[in-house]
């Protein structure tokens, strides 16, 4: 595939290394040229000198040719104007814009264009690293409002339906992984002690969720 990237920072030289790698062709664009030595030497993709939203330099990037488009520069407003051309003014399907503000990263999730929100998924991994048997988001959507949990559940809960804890919890459960399978759950599942139970859930409820897992389901009758 042919990816053309916005932005040759860290995370942009990074993505485009690994594309890099992975066989595919690149093209990096950045109106900073002492930026591309982050690339390296081994790097043989397009270093493209300009503006990411600008059309001429789109072009040069080969951006009609282009499967997916990544703005990863340090500017909110440049990353999702660039998306934007490239989606809709050259017809990339897949794009992507990094966004630092998460409210804004709401707004454009409504436009259709998906973003990532870097406060919010950088303290997750933060947190991960921090409290790793805690109760921490495996996934969360762009706009940092919605969450995939590993949910830590009270003990007694093994024997009981598992909707039982869902609607307690106030989450719905994607899947349970039992004896290093997958299984997806039914209204009929009962939970097994040594379940791990992934949920999805609205982020800013999380400590409300933890607290009603950890409590024995006696408790909360």
């Amino acid at each position: 595939m042919h990816i053309v990237i916005m932005g040759c920072g860290r995370v942009g030289s990074a993505l485009a290394k690994a594309l890099h790698r992975a066989g595919h062709s690149v093209a990096v664009i950045d109106r900073d040229e002492t930026a591309f030595r982050r690339l390296g030497v081994d790097f043989s993709g397009q270093q493209v000198l300009g503006m990411g939203f600008d059309r001429d330099t789109l072009m040069r990037a080969r951006i009609r040719e282009a499967h997916a488009f990544a703005a990863v520069s340090s500017g909110d407003n440049s990353n999702i104007i660039a998306a934007r051309v490239a989606r809709e003014q050259f017809g990339v399907d897949n794009v992507v814009a990094r966004i630092y503000d998460p409210k804004r990263a709401q707004v454009y999730e409504r436009l259709g264009i998906p973003t990532v929100a870097t406060v919010p998924w950088t303290t997750d991994r933060l947190l991960r690293a921090i409290l790793p048997d805690g109760l921490i988001s495996e996934w969360r959507d762009p706009s940092g409002t919605g969450t995939i949990i590993n949910l830590p559940y009270h003990q007694a809960w093994a024997g009981r339906p598992l909707q039982e804890l869902e609607e307690l919890c106030t989450v719905r459960v994607a899947f349970v992984i039992r004896y290093g399978s997958c299984l997806l759950p039914t209204a009929d599942t009962i939970v097994q002690e040594g379940d791990l139970v992934y949920a999805g859930a609205v982020a800013g409820g999380i400590k409300t969720i933890a607290a009603a897992a950890a409590a024995s389901p006696e408790e909360e009758h």
